[in-house]
């Protein structure tokens, strides 16, 4: 009999309908592969050339002027057409060249056409031009470990997600033997210029690299990639050069797709709080789009609570000759008495479900956990800087970190002055759950910084919320609102008069709507109190089993779904829009290394606006860098752009909050954004908060 079933097995394998059925490679994957994005107009010509635009100006640091003077000059400049130029140029543009690129940092949507796109006009630059990647990122680059890319590979990977082809790590060449064994690598495969796709970091690594390899005539190029959404660059009267990185749209989309569904669910099973955080340690782009997808009843920005201030407070202080720096930016406490106001008002129109959306980095904007991080970094810096271990190898476990922390408050009571970590500091730590100063002790990432992404968000604010909101059911605020026609029907379904009942029940019957329980009745015997005090019954009367009920409905349960989005937004197949975007990028980053730059970012200009208005450029990397803190020194990195908040996009957001909240009578107020398309014209060709955005007056070009 079993063997009878493995031939079976082993001809059905061998059927070629079913392997057609079962392939790996979808319809979807198909059409994926053979699309062709669309090309900025200046590519259309068999040539392109560079033209400096020096009406962009930067403030140029100090010390980037110091460390980088082979690039700091660099300017702006914009990709042109360019049909028939003379022989010397066409030379040149079309010599021989091997070029290297590599992944760094976390994937993001599109990163594969970047890649297509530079070979693409590589290749039709002169054929004999070589591809290389470096695999597993910037170490491949350290330990020569590459594969040259051909059509087979790239045809395999275009329009698809993921940095599949080459993989991608997070290793930095930020050592001098790091640099040269890298400039090593690059020699011996006689490479005409290396392309960094990465964040922030990443392209500040770039500019290194261009700076050390600059005497070597190795160019060096980045590209702008990272779903957060950080690397937005403005010159320094606010001209937008590049208004979003490269994979942030898909990833905006993915969530908000998820998010959406938990929409419908929540509004259907009308008994949960779903709880969605998502992906933005530093900034809060992907929350804002999300919310402006979805309409997700609360949307906290991070940038928002950062900007906060108490004017309660402000005033307080006034009136005592007294100056309450606590009154600027928001706190933890006031953060889930936002978010509990929200729910209660829910509440009292019957809806006692929703969804929230919390970018994962909220916690940096929140006052009093930016300054335990700024101090924690500082001390676990300072410790690793001055003994030969690590200070998490040396501390292993929590009680051992807190005891360290209880030494240098000691210290810093016994000797006196100005320290990092004082009394004052130990006791409002040892305040915080155990499980979040676990959190905060845990050990940075590569870069110095905290991860946020480590930390569970959402259980640090909602557990503040749950807490508070047992507070506000006790004092009968918090309570379920019943609809009129539902009370008088379960009354009269019961024989009692609804009229009779309803002033000893509600506080507000019959005027509204909605009915709500008396704050004073928050039990089964504050209800029978009740209902003695109006002469209703008796006490030896049970409470009428239909008031009973009714009371029972008013009472909310608070259940909470909590969800994460992150890596399933940065592993989605890409938009059109991110498609298009990283192949122009793609056929920039080959234009600036035909005409000779290094030390510039490829960017696409206009990306606001339509297709047709898009501007391939080159962005000067080393004039965006300044100093910043990283592993409690400071080090020359590039900005990350964080949430305007005067801008269109939040603001959007902002005035629409009341109407997304949707605490009335009315029904929600949910968008769905639908599943990401590749094809169709409904599909979006832009981030929404790029299309806001757009909308507001701008500098003139």
């Amino acid at each position: 009999m079993q063997e009878s079933q493995d031939i079976l097995a082993e001809e059905l394998v061998k059927n070629p309908e079913i392997e057609k059925v079962i392939a790996c490679d979808s319809q979807e994957m198909i059409e994926r592969r053979t699309h062709v994005p669309l090309i900025c107009k200046v590519f259309n010509q068999p040539y392109t050339r560079l033209i400096p635009q020096d009406r962009y100006q930067f403030h140029v640091d100090r010390e980037a002027k110091n460390s980088l003077p082979a690039i700091i000059e660099n300017v702006v400049q914009k990709v042109v057409g360019e049909n028939a130029p003379d022989k010397g140029f066409k030379t040149t543009f079309g010599k021989q060249r091997n070029i290297g690129i590599v992944f760094s940092g976390g994937p993001a949507p599109g990163g594969h056409n970047v890649i297509a796109g530079v070979y693409d006009a590589a290749k039709k630059a002169n054929p004999e031009n070589k591809v290389f990647g470096f695999l597993l990122g910037p170490e491949g680059i350290v330990e020569n470990d590459a594969v040259e890319i051909d059509h087979d590979l790239v045809n395999r990977y275009r329009n698809l997600g993921g940095f599949t082809m080459i993989k991608t790590g997070r290793a930095k060449i930020d050592t001098p033997n790091k640099m040269a064994l890298s400039r090593e690598t690059c020699q011996a495969l006689n490479l005409s210029a290396l392309v960094v796709v990465g964040g922030d970091d990443s392209n500040t690594n770039a500019a290194f690299l261009a700076q050390e390899m600059f005497d070597d005539n190795i160019q060096v190029i980045g590209v702008p990639k990272t779903i957060d959404g950080d690397i937005q660059v403005k010159d320094a009267n606010g001209h937008v050069l590049c208004a979003m990185s490269f994979g942030f749209h898909t990833a905006a989309r993915a969530f908000a797709n998820s998010v959406g569904n938990l929409c419908t669910d929540s509004s259907s099973d009308v008994k949960y709080w779903h709880i969605c955080k998502v992906m933005g340690r530093v900034a809060s782009h992907l929350a804002l789009e999300v919310a402006l997808q979805t309409h997700a009843n609360i949307t906290l920005i991070g940038e928002e609570l950062a900007d906060y201030t108490d004017n309660q407070r402000l005033q307080a202080a006034e009136k005592k000759g007294e100056t309450d720096y606590l009154a600027y930016g928001m706190t933890l406490r006031h953060l889930s008495r936002v978010i509990c106001d929200g729910i209660v008002r829910r509440a009292a129109f019957g809806k006692n479900y929703g969804v929230i959306v919390i970018p994962e980095g909220v916690l940096e904007f929140v006052n009093e956990i930016q300054v335990f991080i700024i101090k924690l970094n500082t001390i676990i810096g300072e410790y690793n800087q001055t003994h030969d271990s690590d200070f998490h190898s040396t501390y292993p476990i929590l009680e051992d970190k807190l005891e360290f922390l209880r030494r240098l408050a000691r210290r810093s009571e016994e000797e006196g002055g100005i320290a990092v970590w004082n009394r004052r500091d130990d006791d409002l730590f040892s305040d915080i759950p155990e499980f979040f100063q676990e959190g905060l002790l845990m050990e940075r990432d590569s870069h110095g910084n905290f991860q946020f992404s480590q930390v569970e968000t959402d259980k640090v604010v909602m557990g503040l919320v749950k807490d508070y909101l047992d507070i506000l059911k006790e004092e009968g605020e918090y309570k379920l609102g019943i609809h009129q026609d539902v009370y008088r029907k379960s009354m009269a379904k019961g024989g009692l008069d609804p009229d009779l009942y309803g002033k000893a029940i509600f506080r507000n019957y019959p005027e509204d709507p909605f009915l709500m329980v008396k704050k004073s009745i928050i039990s089964i015997k504050t209800l029978k109190q009740g209902l003695l005090q109006a002469g209703l019954i008796h006490d030896s009367d049970d409470i009428p089993v239909p008031v009973k009920k009714i009371y029972q409905k008013s009472v909310p349960k608070f259940n909470t779904q909590t969800h994460f989005y992150g890596y399933d937004g940065r592993g989605n197949n890409p938009t059109r829009f991110d498609c298009n975007y990283t192949y122009n990028l793609g056929l920039t980053v080959f234009s600036l290394i035909a005409n000779g730059s290094t030390g510039q970012m490829a960017g696409i200009k206009n990306l606001e606006k339509d297709f047709a208005k898009w501007e391939p450029i080159g962005i000067p990397i080393a004039p965006l860098m300044h100093l910043e803190e990283r592993k409690g020194k400071l080090a020359l990195v590039i900005e990350k752009s964080v949430v305007d908040t005067k801008s269109t996009a939040f603001m959007a957001v902002k005035v629409s909050r009341e109407k997304w909240l949707a605490a009335g009578p009315a029904e929600d107020n949910y968008r769905c954004s639908g599943p990401i398309r590749f094809a169709g014209k409904s599909e979006e060709d832009r981030p929404i908060t790029l299309v806001l955005n757009a909308i507001k007056t701008a500098p003139k070009n």
